[in-house]
């Protein structure tokens, strides 16, 4: 497919091209104004530590549409995002007929082999519970807007092979528990009582991507606590998203593990934008630091005393006054394979790969 730019674009339009040329997932997809018919594309697009999401297409996949806003969680119908999400076996590709939003009766657990693609619509996941990966593998969660999660008490909901008992529930956007291979795109999550995004309990090989982090006082953790060691394992990819503004920590913090942060912008902190206890391994590399008024160093460590840490910065940029304290030598190289690796782009460009973070409007003519 040859697309022709002409001399006269506008500067919007100059900088949406410039982000699709560097951005190694937006690259891959948005160019085709028909990304409609052939949806599955996606899921060769993503880069990081998920690598290829190949095992969420190919025979046998059911396409299957969101038409109901409504939820239970102890009978889902026919038409709701649950019923898709945990009840239907085997691969999945849930999209949504129109625009809506979603107030979940109970947290709702995603199988394995799935995808929740929201492009084309306007979804709104908010109001109670949220979302949470439990025990799966092969998901996707692409273009959704979830916010004002609430923390739930002890409940059962429908789970892949049965009924589920849940204990007592934080108020986050997202949770994986003991999940692999997930693959979290362009989704805006905001204003939740506990936290957006959580990695915990052995879950590995995950990637974050253009994804708009704002408003929350506790953004991204990644490690459960301090003595679950099974997280030395977890490997992350945090890369192409926006946070800020408005976000105090945690972006991330980790434990025992470790992650690739890699060409995001921060749009100013509180307490701190990168931080964590249990010598993890963190790669900061081309990103763009943007320090508050009130603080400027990036980095904060729980018990520096007698461990090895490893936090490196590669090529960040820093602004505002911001600092990074590093702490450890070697690097932190995040060993990608083949279908992981991806070409870090110049800090300098960060804004322009940044600027569609979150998720996406798509127009009338198809193209996002």
């Amino acid at each position: 497919m040859y697309i022709y730019f002409g001399s006269n674009l506008s500067w919007a339009n100059e900088i949406k091209v410039q982000g699709l040329k560097m951005n190694a997932i937006d690259g891959c997809w948005r160019w085709n104004p028909n990304w409609r018919s052939n949806r599955p594309q996606l899921a060769m697009c993503s880069v990081g530590f998920a690598g290829k999401m190949s095992n969420n297409i190919g025979k046998h996949v059911v396409n299957y549409e969101v038409t109901d806003p409504s939820d239970n969680a102890l009978n889902p119908q026919p038409g709701t995002l649950r019923y898709g999400a945990t009840v239907i076996k085997g691969k999945k590709w849930i999209t949504f007929k129109r625009d809506m939003k979603i107030k979940l009766d109970k947290p709702l657990l995603i199988s394995s082999f799935t995808a929740i693609d929201g492009r084309g619509a306007n979804v709104h996941i908010a109001g109670n519970a949220c979302l949470r990966v439990f025990r799966a593998t092969d998901v996707i969660i692409h273009g959704l807007r979830i916010h004002h999660c609430k923390s739930q008490p002890p409940s059962t909901v429908i789970g892949p092979d049965g009924l589920v008992s849940l204990g007592e529930v934080d108020g986050d956007a997202i949770r994986l528990v003991t999940a692999s291979k997930v693959w979290i795109d362009h989704n805006t999550l905001y204003e939740s009582e506990d936290g957006l995004l959580d990695v915990t309990r052995g879950s590995t090989d995950v990637t974050i991507s253009n994804n708009w982090f704002r408003d929350q006082d506790k953004v991204m953790l990644l490690g459960h606590d301090d003595g679950f060691i099974r997280d030395k394992n977890m490997k992350v990819t945090v890369v192409y998203n926006h946070f800020g503004p408005r976000c105090n920590q945690r972006m991330p913090r980790i434990r025992h593990g470790y992650a690739h942060v890699v060409n995001n912008l921060y749009q100013e902190w509180t307490k701190y934008a990168i931080g964590g206890s249990m010598n993890p391994s963190v790669k900061s590399e081309a990103n763009v630091f943007i320090a508050s008024q009130q603080n400027k160093e990036i980095t904060w460590r729980n018990d520096i005393v007698n461990y090895s840490w490893k936090f490196y910065s590669k090529g960040d940029i820093f602004e505002n006054g911001a600092s990074f304290i590093q702490t450890g030598k070697g690097g932190a190289k995040p060993h990608y394979n083949k279908e992981q690796t991806f070409q870090v782009v110049d800090a300098k460009s960060v804004r322009s790969l940044t600027r569609a973070s979150g998720a996406l409007t798509c127009t009338k003519q198809s193209r996002c």
